[in-house]
């Protein structure tokens, strides 16, 4: 039997393995270095024991989630392990998806409670239609505006709505994709959306790293591709984010997140939204928004 390891090996080892590093290496790009913000991370090779249903937390939070409506099946032979597939499936509200949902808020989230970073990375593989036909309307033509990839919910989410998220979705016609955050829970969001067409950022069965850094503070949002910046452009004017003025810093309202959501809306499974015909892996969850530098390292 493997032997248990802490919370700290597990981070690590999520990290990319060994905290050795050559002393060369500045201290803010060692794995080390973001261990202890590495809340949560993913990589669908643990099962959680005696659920085949659950993936284990590979960050310190210990935040166990559901593989929704595929179960076990929803682990894929891919490379040198396994990926989680999402995706739809006939019917109504059976898509496969991944998450947790608390409507009291889940407590071992409370990292991003008050938060002012957030980073959002892993490793994404388009497998089929993207958007997928909208189960939501009458008319059998319509497509979801958007294809949920992973993201944080807000505390007072009802499934939906986030603090922070990576997805697709439609901007002024065209569907982008984007890194997307609510820094007061029940207000306006901010998109940053790449310039580059999202089936380029996302080429079909082609694993792709993508990062979306969230500064609430500075109300700066990047994305990375491969551990490469991504050109891109705000698209709401203003203040969505009310961080102009007292008081400093600025941080996202003092609530613990109701969730996690991976492939689409609804972890709790009452409705289907948005969902994504992919395959994900190394999915990653931190506290503060990595520096270019240490993007580019955990993406290779």
């Amino acid at each position: 039997m493997r032997p248990h390891r802490t919370a700290a090996a597990l981070a690590a080892a999520a990290l990319g393995g060994s905290l050795v590093v050559a002393a060369a290496t500045p201290a803010a790009a060692r794995p080390d270095s973001l261990r202890h913000h590495l809340i949560a991370a993913y990589d669908f090779d643990h099962p959680v024991r005696g659920n085949p249903a659950g993936e284990r937390d590979r960050g310190r939070s210990g935040t166990a989630i559901d593989l929704v409506n595929g179960g076990a099946a929803m682990r894929v032979r891919d490379g040198r392990g396994h990926a989680l597939q999402t995706g739809q499936r006939p019917g109504a509200n059976d898509d496969w998806k991944a998450g947790t949902y608390s409507a009291t808020g889940v407590t071992s989230l409370r990292a991003f409670n008050a938060v002012r970073e957030v980073t959002i990375m892993g490793w994404f593989k388009t497998t089929g239609q993207n958007p997928s036909p909208n189960t939501n309307t009458p008319e059998p033509d319509d497509l979801y505006n958007a294809v949920g990839l992973a993201g944080i919910l807000s505390g007072n989410s009802a499934g939906h709505d986030v603090r922070a998220l990576l997805e697709v979705i439609n901007v002024s016609g065209e569907l982008r994709v984007v890194a997307l955050a609510r820094r007061v829970d029940g207000s306006a969001s901010q998109t940053f959306a790449a310039s580059e067409p999202w089936q380029s950022v996302l080429p079909p069965n082609t694993w792709v790293h993508l990062t979306a850094t969230f500064d609430f503070d500075n109300a700066v949002m990047r994305l990375y591709k491969n551990g490469r910046p991504l050109d891109g452009f705000t698209t709401v004017a203003g203040d969505p984010w009310a961080v102009e003025g007292p008081p400093e810093p600025d941080v996202t309202t003092a609530t613990d997140p109701r969730g996690i959501k991976i492939g689409g809306s609804f972890p709790q499974n009452d409705r289907e939204q948005n969902p994504c015909a992919c395959r994900m892996d190394g999915l990653k969850f931190f506290d503060r928004a990595l520096t270019g530098r240490e993007v580019l390292r955990l993406a290779r």
